[in-house]
């Protein structure tokens, strides 16, 4: 004779209801799997992007409440981005470029300063604008990365801005409360990005990794907008850094 027990039917709630998630440079990548996550969690998006047929192409799949295609690192084009938004927003998330390696000898003081606008001088405009729109509790959640942890040729630019971008998202945690400032700081993650600055090493690069991370693969966009999802989610979050790189760090590069 076997007793069959009910169990009572598990109801799943989303984590952002009726919220609406900023997402700067969501029309690819991180920034749009974050979206996508978003979207999944009972969350309206709003998408900016530069390549405009790009950036139509994700609103239209995520059914966005709005996009906007202009270049972030444009103050008067910034401004008017965030006078469009609503009154109120929940969440702004920041995804950059990539990461600009160059040897002394090779440096573009240009392409330098453009690097720097787009990760720590962007942090500090979205912060300015976020100000009496994001409300108390919501999210500012920026992208940066751990490579500039490493010493050696061609990394002296960007070790600069690994090492001012956690001090700069601490202090915007404390000059914005209650809005809640955040980094994820990224290893390798496989992306479009990776691949057009990897090109034909791609597929070695990645079974490196495979071979040599702790948690034995590599690391995902669905990995980062989870993350991601969470941070905005957690209202105990504020001024850190949260590394995602599959234990890279760990191991001999």
């Amino acid at each position: 004779m076997t007793t069959a027990s009910a169990l009572p039917a598990i109801q799943y709630e989303p984590a952002l209801p009726g919220q609406t998630v900023v997402v700067i440079g969501g029309s690819a990548g991180i920034g749009l799997e974050t979206a996508r996550r978003a979207r999944a969690e009972g969350a309206g998006v709003v998408l900016t992007g530069r390549n405009p047929d790009r950036l139509k192409r994700a609103a239209s799949e995520l059914g966005a409440l709005s996009s906007a295609a202009f270049d972030a690192t444009d103050p008067a084009a910034l401004d008017r981005f965030f006078g469009d938004l609503p009154e109120t927003i929940d969440h702004v998330m920041v995804t950059g470029g990539g990461p600009y390696y160059a040897r002394l000898d090779d440096l573009d003081r240009e392409r330098a300063h453009r690097d720097f606008d787009e990760h720590l001088w962007l942090a500090i405009a979205v912060a300015q604008h976020a100000v009496g729109r994001v409300r108390p509790g919501g999210t500012l959640l920026f992208m940066g990365g751990t490579g500039g942890r490493a010493r050696g040729p061609g990394l002296s630019l960007i070790a600069a801005g690994t090492a001012a971008l956690p001090a700069l998202i601490a202090n915007l945690a404390v000059e914005v409360a209650p809005i809640r400032v955040n980094l994820i700081a990224a290893g390798f993650v496989d992306t479009p990005l990776s691949a057009s600055l990897l090109g034909d090493d791609l597929d070695r690069r990645r079974d490196q990794l495979r071979a040599t991370l702790p948690i034995g693969r590599v690391v995902g966009l669905a990995d980062v907008a989870a993350l991601a999802v969470h941070i905005m989610t957690n209202t105990a979050l504020t001024g850190a850094t949260y590394d995602i790189d599959g234990g890279q760090q760990l191991v001999a590069r």
